[in-house]
C-alpha cells in the first residue's frame, strides 16, 4: 500500500458537476440531483483500501448523523477495476449494503471526477457550502490503520459544522491514504 497525500484543490473552488452511475440503485446521477442547499460532502473512497476500511463505520455515523441537518454526503469510487477487480461496481454494491451506506457509491468509470476534482487518494473528503463553494479538503481525523488514534470523523465532523454556520474552516489537513488507481 502506497502512502499518498491528497491535492489541495483551492478553497472557494466550484463543485465540479458530474453524472455518473450509481452501484446500489444502477441509476445515473448528476451533481445537481445529490447535493444539498446546506452543505455537500463529495468524498473518495473505494472498497479495498485499509485506509477506508478503517473508518467506515464512523463514515456512515457521521453520514446518519448529519442526514437529518440537510447534508448531502456522496461516495465515488474511480478506481481502475481491470487491475483492482475489488473495486467493481457489483462489489460496491455489495459494499454499500452491507455497511448500510446512507449515501449514494458512485463509478467513476473513466476517471474524470477524480481528475476534474484533483483528487489522490481515497480516503479524500470535499466540503461545499450551500452554493458548491469548496470550504474544506483533506483528511476524515488523525486515525489511521496501526497508530492507535481512535476513528472520530472530528476533521470532517467540524468542517462541516462551521459550514452550516458560514464560518471559515482555519484548520485544513491533507487526507493519506491509498493512492488512486489510476488506468494505464
Amino acid at each position: 500500500m502506497a502512502l499518498t497525500e491528497s491535492n489541495m484543490l483551492p478553497l472557494g473552488t466550484t463543485a465540479p458537476n458530474f453524472h455518473i452511475m450509481d452501484t446500489v440503485s444502477d441509476n445515473y446521477y448528476s451533481l445537481d440531483d445529490l447535493k444539498s442547499k446546506k452543505a455537500t460532502v463529495v468524498m473518495f473512497i473505494c472498497n479495498h483500501c485499509p485506509f477506508v476500511i478503517h473508518l467506515n463505520a464512523e463514515l456512515v455515523a457521521l453520514a446518519n448523523e448529519f442526514k437529518d441537518e440537510g447534508v448531502s454526503f456522496i461516495a465515488i469510487s474511480s478506481n481502475d477495476v481491470e487491475n483492482y477487480p475489488d473495486d467493481s461496481p457489483e462489489k460496491m454494491k455489495l459494499v454499500a449494503k452491507v455497511l448500510k451506506f446512507p449515501f449514494p457509491y458512485l463509478y467513476d468509470k473513466h476517471q474524470e471526477v477524480a481528475k476534474a476534482y484533483d483528487a489522490a487518494c481515497t480516503p479524500d473528503f470535499y466540503v461545499f457550502d450551500g452554493d458548491m463553494k469548496l470550504t474544506y479538503r483533506g483528511r476524515f481525523d488523525e486515525s489511521r490503520p496501526g497508530n492507535s488514534v481512535p476513528v472520530t470523523g472530528n476533521d470532517l465532523r467540524r468542517a462541516i459544522q462551521s459550514t452550516l454556520k458560514g464560518e471559515a474552516i482555519e484548520e485544513q489537513h491533507f487526507s493519506v491514504g491509498c493512492g488512486i488507481k489510476w488506468k494505464k
